[in-house]
């Protein structure tokens, strides 16, 4: 029983040692692209760091206790110092339930390999929303159109927005080359207060040396050209909310991100034959706005087909 004990107090020195380690070097995010991959996974570094502060009370000898204590809480404090801002932060003006004017916007990623495309169609359907944003459209976006009377921004896309009034304006074509800039699809819709404009957007992953970061600095300035007042942008950012990265294009673009911590990735099986994630364990799809809106509701939707799970946004205009 003691050596096993005493391989596992070692295992468990490795694993403190490499969150704190991990957490650290996140810290480095602030000027390198590549550091700055290591915050997206600062929650699972915190989860794994409190089991070794955990194990720290039932181990021994004393300096593996006080190692593991010191190592373990050095990644919780670290990894926690960048999640704990997203929680902290002033939250989005809100509107009453019966404010009138409501727009209800569903941003999801539908995932080419979408494993029920009818069952997210239906979903879809059933939710009646006013706009619903779609990245990977190339299965779920026509059988959308087909089963609908939604108006398509473009036939054939990888991003699509469909909404249930005609767009007054198709005012952001998809790029083909990626590095030209991320995906994007825009409309300019007009209700009762006047226009508006919906932008969705796709980001490449973190992993390509800055070209996530070049993406943003693209989309930063279309949205430059575009009144803020009533945008509303959504998206898979494939980004998460503690990364340096969506700190500084949160502050470049000038909106409201009102997808506050929601983790929405991912929600099929892993492995593909595997049992499915309990819960999600990445927060990587975003829904802004301007100024002009007030939140009434933001929800993570059900498991569909596709390994995002969507984001139900309801919005009011403000006073």
């Amino acid at each position: 029983m003691e050596p096993f004990r005493s391989l596992l107090t070692g295992l468990m020195l490795l694993v403190a040692v490499g969150c704190a380690g991990w957490a650290f070097a996140a810290q480095g995010g602030r000027w390198s692209a590549r550091l700055d991959v290591l915050t997206h996974f600062l929650p699972m570094i915190m989860g794994a760091a409190a089991v070794t502060v955990l194990y720290a009370i039932f181990a021994e000898p004393l300096w593996a206790k006080l190692a593991l204590a010191g190592f373990g809480g050095a990644g919780l404090v670290l990894a926690g110092w960048l999640i704990a801002p997203e929680y902290l932060a002033r939250r989005a003006l809100v509107a009453a339930d019966d404010t009138p004017s409501q727009i209800k916007v569903i941003q999801l990623n539908a995932w080419r390999g979408n494993r029920d495309p009818e069952g997210t169609v239906r979903w879809l359907l059933a939710q009646d929303a006013d706009v619903i944003v779609l990245q990977e459209a190339d299965i779920v976006g026509p059988l959308l159109k087909l089963r609908s009377a939604y108006h398509a921004s473009c036939d054939g896309c990888a991003v699509v927005i469909l909404s249930k009034t005609k767009p007054v304006v198709l005012n952001t074509p998809t790029p083909n080359d990626k590095r030209l800039g991320a995906p994007t699809a825009g409309v300019t819709l007009r209700d009762e207060q006047g226009e508006f404009t919906v932008i969705g957007t796709h980001y490449t992953w973190p992993v390509h040396g800055g070209l996530q970061q070049s993406q943003g600095r693209s989309l930063a300035r279309l949205l430059a050209s575009i009144p803020k007042e009533r945008l509303i942008l959504t998206g898979d950012f494939n980004s998460t909310p503690w990364s340096f990265s969506r700190r500084r294009e949160d502050a470049m673009f000038g909106l409201e991100r009102l997808t506050r911590g929601m983790f929405t990735w991912p929600a099929r099986d892993v492995p593909r034959r595997g049992r499915g994630t309990p819960f999600p364990l990445l927060p990587i799809d975003h829904v802004y706005a301007g100024s002009g809106w007030r939140t009434v509701k933001v929800e993570r939707g059900p498991r569909t087909g596709s390994d995002h799970y969507p984001v139900i946004v309801t919005l009011a205009p403000s006073p």
